[in-house]
């Protein structure tokens, strides 16, 4: 008997040594399904060639520097909107927060109040929003979608009534100016910062588990003793201020505030970033990193088609159709990984 398994042992190591070994298309696959981030690069390594070989400018420093400011403004924002959306709701008013904040800080200035204090108080009404929108959707439980769609519009009103309308020049001197956004590389330099800070706390700190627990299974987390109106509430004031940032650092990269600045479009570029970069709009699920990748994406297709000729049109039509292809591809992808297929 003894003998019989002894014969059999070689049989067995021969199979497990014929079994195990997976070729490298195999390998690949499975490296594309456990990373949400890989086939966006892959995406926007493309586009950077084929973009390159028809519009010779694409590369250029002066483009590149186009690049990185629409890249860097978007990422933030979608970085923000990340941690809602996984957390299982969403902000519309984000695109809004982003044009009141430099305004805030703009009068503190002129009220007399240091630059390095302004910023402050410009981030401190950002975050105020934040805070209504987090009440008024985990307390008085009316959906995040109409409570940020009425944010969106009473922002826009007070932004315009306390403007009147028109735009301003913000003070700064030239150094603080370059720090905060007066170029391109300060500005790409802003958005990796929030992008690495955030994806690490998403991933390695309690609160970042905790927001997927909480998008995930809400019932669940929960009865685990998991405070989902102060991770819902944390995370609603975390992309209010990430939207008053974007727009603050706008406002140097421009040399003004303008009062229809932001808006709904770059709301939804970062909701389409954040899609694209594998964020499930039904939460529990989602990257920084692939938001940022997201952005950059975009920011290469608009871009590129611009230089191109290519009408705006045709990038509106392909970028509709990349929201609903990736957005059904990370729908099967995450019930193949829930499955055991990553």
């Amino acid at each position: 008997m003894a003998a019989d398994k002894a014969d059999l042992l070689p049989q067995r190591k021969d199979t497990i040594r014929r079994v195990a070994p997976r070729s490298w298309v195999s390998r690949a696959g499975l490296f594309l399904l456990r990373s949400r981030e890989a086939s966006t690069a892959i995406a926007g390594i493309v586009m950077v060639i084929y973009f390159q070989s028809t519009a010779p400018a694409f590369l250029t420093p002066s483009n590149i520097g186009n690049l990185a400011e629409y890249t860097a403004m978007t990422a933030i924002i979608a970085a923000g909107l990340v941690m809602v959306l996984i957390a299982g709701e969403v902000d519309l008013s984000v695109g809004q927060v982003y044009a009141l904040a430099p305004f805030v800080m703009y009068f503190a200035q002129k009220a007399g109040v240091p630059f390095l204090l302004a910023v402050p108080i410009g981030l401190i009404a950002a975050a105020s929003v934040g805070v209504v929108n987090g009440i008024f959707t985990v307390l008085l439980r009316i959906p995040s979608f109409i409570t940020t769609l009425g944010t969106l519009f009473l922002i826009n009103g007070l932004t315009l009534t306390i403007s009147g309308g028109f735009p301003v020049r913000p003070k700064a001197g030239p150094v603080l100016q370059e720090i905060f956004g007066g170029n391109p590389v300060s500005q790409i330099l802003w958005a990796i910062g929030v992008t690495v800070l955030l994806q690490f706390v998403l991933v390695k700190t309690r609160w970042g588990l905790h927001t997927i627990a909480t998008g995930g299974n809400i019932i669940g987390a929960r009865e685990v003793g998991i405070k989902i109106e102060r991770i819902k509430i944390g995370n609603f004031v975390l992309c209010s201020v990430l939207g008053g940032l974007a727009g603050i650092l706008d406002t140097f990269r421009i040399g003004s505030i303008d009062p229809l600045a932001g808006g709904t479009e770059i709301m939804f570029m970062a909701i389409a970033s954040s899609v694209i970069g594998g964020t499930l709009l039904t939460g529990g699920s989602g990257t920084i990193v692939g938001a940022f990748l997201g952005a950059a994406v975009l920011g290469i297709l608009k871009d590129g088609f611009t230089l191109s000729g290519v009408s705006a049109y045709t990038f509106s039509t392909i970028l509709g159709g990349a929201i609903l292809i990736t957005m059904l591809i990370n729908v099967h992808l995450s019930r193949l990984r829930a499955a055991g297929g990553g």
